[in-house]
């Protein structure tokens, strides 16, 4: 199907390879928020992912390995900040912004001999017939296994938040954290855990954008991807379909713009290059009044510190 030199199959098609890396952030950030956290570092846990995963995966000669290392280099950041916000008691916002830079800063350092390599292959799944079907083949049946595996990420978040024992003590956690305290709940061992989870899945999706969507190490390559993922948690309203819902619509926004360029109808870019950053304000502002958050659903303790003592 063609609508002008544009080819619809292949518009969906790359629409959810952009959106996968957005999801994967935004779905981990979810569940740290859903625990009453609010980490700005996902930018930096991301780029730290796509370094790290670069890397090993370019030693290895896995992308399997190189998607591990990506993981465990998120945890790595993310445990950082769990020390400073649950141990040391710091500003959320504070400790998340330094994450961010700091993630910048060392993932610039450490690929500097990486810049010009081409990382080893990751192959498309084998979906046999289904990815024969006109249209729907090209457009949906035609991907890498990460872009199915977080698909079922979403769902599996959805199930435990809303079934799982686990994800309601979690959920508790995060509404009102002095009383999931007094039923005897540890409340920082749950958000430690819920952070852990965030900062694997902003490494992911950051290696995905160097393994799979680019694929190349860059300076800066997530270039906002971290900062619109916070923003879709809280249009999402912190559920896990609305999550998905919005990665697709900007995935769709970015893909569509490069396809119009392409087909000689200027849009300038500049003004989707500085859109993570105006909609990351709106959304600080927005999230800081009361009737907002209430409006939205929010968690009742989110980026309210927890003492023990209280």
């Amino acid at each position: 199907m063609m609508i002008g030199s544009i080819n619809i199959a292949v518009l969906l098609a790359a629409l959810m390879v952009a959106a996968t890396p957005i999801l994967l952030a935004a779905i981990g950030e979810l569940v740290v928020e859903k625990a009453g956290v609010l980490n700005l570092g996902v930018e930096g846990m991301m780029i730290m992912g796509a370094c790290v995963g670069f890397i090993v995966a370019v030693n290895t000669g896995s992308p399997l390995m190189g998607f591990i290392g990506a993981a465990l280099g998120g945890i790595a950041l993310s445990l950082l900040f769990a020390l400073l916000t649950q141990a040391l008691m710091t500003n959320q916002v504070a400790s998340g912004l330094a994450l961010t830079l700091f993630g910048l800063g060392l993932s610039a350092l450490l690929g500097q001999k990486y810049v010009g390599i081409t990382p080893p292959r990751t192959p498309k799944l084998d979906l046999g017939p289904l990815s024969e079907i006109p249209f729907f083949g090209r457009a949906l049946f035609s991907h890498d296994i990460m872009v199915y595996l977080t698909l079922a990420l979403v769902a599996a978040v959805w199930w435990f938040l809303k079934y799982a024992r686990a994800g309601m003590i979690l959920r508790a956690v995060g509404e009102n954290h002095d009383a999931a305290h007094a039923l005897g709940y540890h409340v920082k061992r749950v958000r430690v855990l819920a952070i852990m989870f965030g900062g694997a899945c902003a490494g992911l999706g950051g290696a995905y954008l160097s393994l799979i969507r680019v694929p190349q190490w860059t300076e800066g390559m997530t270039v906002g991807i971290g900062w619109i993922a916070l923003a879709l948690v809280v249009f999402a309203s912190w559920r896990p379909w609305r999550a998905m819902a919005g990665a697709y619509l900007f995935g769709g926004i970015v893909v569509l713009q490069l396809n119009l360029q392409a087909a000689g109808v200027k849009i300038p870019v500049e003004y989707l290059s500085m859109s993570p950053y105006l909609i990351t304000i709106a959304v600080l502002v927005f999230i800081s009044s009361g009737k907002a958050r209430g409006a939205l659903n929010a968690p009742g303790s989110l980026n309210r510190p927890f003492h023990a003592s209280n």
